[in-house]
């Protein structure tokens, strides 16, 4: 089975230096590779301490010349914050750095304060990230960038160096809200599940999200990949320390950063869903809340950490699963022995256990694409990533 480590780079309260932060978590991506890790990825967040990662090709990009193996992800991209050209160029430069190694996670948005500072309506992100995603996807296949939509239109340019290889099968988008799920299924991309509802919600929408994909494109989706935040301890006591500390403060740290007490998501186009989130906190408290969200994630001895995690993956048919080892405060020298017991005692068994193939994707990428058979292909109306049917 695929799996990865996640890095978000949190900084709660400003309890350190930004540059401790660097040092300490870039000393995980760097230490990936050599543990057997199969993935290095990095969400998108913008002007808080609850993630400081503004720019995550430019980190892939860095980690890509240090490294051979490891595949590089987002956690996500969220495209309405960034221009559709940008990111094609930011994926196709690093696959070419690369030799083929980057994995595309896509997303839409949520923080308010992040849409406020980048001056973009958020009414507007759900037609946005589908504009942006059909374009982008298309102009990973084909190196031409061109789309004439409700929001956005883009005059046909080149997007050079060309892409290297396809994006078929790696890549995939974080989707909670029913609508956004049936979207990804129609654009015809994976599914990356962040946890932050039941499990047998999250199982009954990535039927409903299969049964589509499957109905639009004739062929089955790639698994979803699952990301965690995990504690792992040589004692179960130890282990309840990190959740009742540092998975909780990670958990309330999302509540408020999302600001899902906020009533006002009834009224912003796209994010009706949400509204039921606030009235859930309403009547159960911003700490109950927090907590729920915290109990959906993993924590134990390796042992009960493995079992956990395998749990998931059948319930969820997943394919891979991406675990953040570093996050709600926690000092150094704990998550140093929650990222070495990973590494040693949970990541062997979670790598042994066969889910039917990697992500859909070998590392051997092949030699470079040729776009303009690919832009033929298009023109034929060959079934492409992220068009519309």
């Amino acid at each position: 089975m695929h799996t990865g480590l996640s890095l978000i780079f949190q900084n709660l309260g400003r309890s350190r230096a930004d540059a401790e932060v660097y040092r300490h978590e870039t000393r995980y991506a760097l230490e990936a590779e050599a543990a057997g890790f199969d993935s290095v990825w990095t969400p998108e967040h913008h002007f808080t301490d609850y993630d400081m990662t503004p720019n995550v090709p430019q980190f892939l990009s860095w980690l890509a010349g240090q490294t051979s193996r490891l595949r590089l992800g987002t956690m996500v991209s969220v495209l309405p914050w960034n221009d559709p050209v940008r990111v094609a160029e930011s994926f196709t430069l690093l696959d070419h750095l690369s030799g083929g190694r980057s994995l595309l996670g896509i997303g839409r948005g949520l923080g308010r304060v992040e849409f406020e500072g980048f001056r973009v309506e958020m009414g507007h992100s759900r037609r946005l990230f589908t504009e942006y995603t059909e374009a982008v996807t298309t102009g990973l296949e084909t190196g031409v960038m061109e789309y004439d939509g409700e929001l956005y239109r883009q005059p046909r340019v080149e997007i050079r160096p060309e892409p290297y290889a396809s994006f078929r099968g790696r890549t995939f988008a974080s989707a909670i809200s029913p609508e956004s799920i049936d979207l990804v299924a129609r654009l015809g991309i994976g599914i990356m599940v962040i946890a932050q509802k039941p499990w047998h919600t999250v199982e009954r929408e990535l039927e409903n999200y299969r049964r589509r994909f499957v109905e639009i494109n004739k062929t089955e989706p790639p698994k979803p990949i699952i990301a965690l935040f995990v504690g792992t301890a040589p004692t179960e006591e130890k282990a309840q320390h990190i959740r009742e500390h540092y998975l909780q403060n990670y958990a309330l740290s999302t509540v408020k950063h999302y600001e899902f007490d906020n009533v006002g998501f009834a009224d912003i186009e796209g994010y009706e869903y949400y509204a039921g989130l606030s009235r859930n906190i309403a009547k159960h408290g911003i700490d109950g809340f927090s907590s729920f969200l915290a109990d959906l994630q993993v924590w134990g001895t390796p042992d009960q950490v493995t079992a956990q995690v395998l749990e998931y993956v059948d319930r969820l048919n997943a394919g891979g699963v991406l675990m953040v080892p570093a996050y709600g405060g926690m000092p150094e020298d704990i998550a140093d022995a929650n990222f070495s017991l990973l590494s040693k005692e949970v990541l062997p068994a979670l790598k042994e256990y066969d889910v039917g193939g990697d992500l859909g994707v070998t590392y051997d990428m092949g030699p470079p694409r040729d776009t303009a058979a690919a832009a033929d292909e298009e023109d034929e109306g060959a079934p492409g990533i992220g068009l519309l049917p």
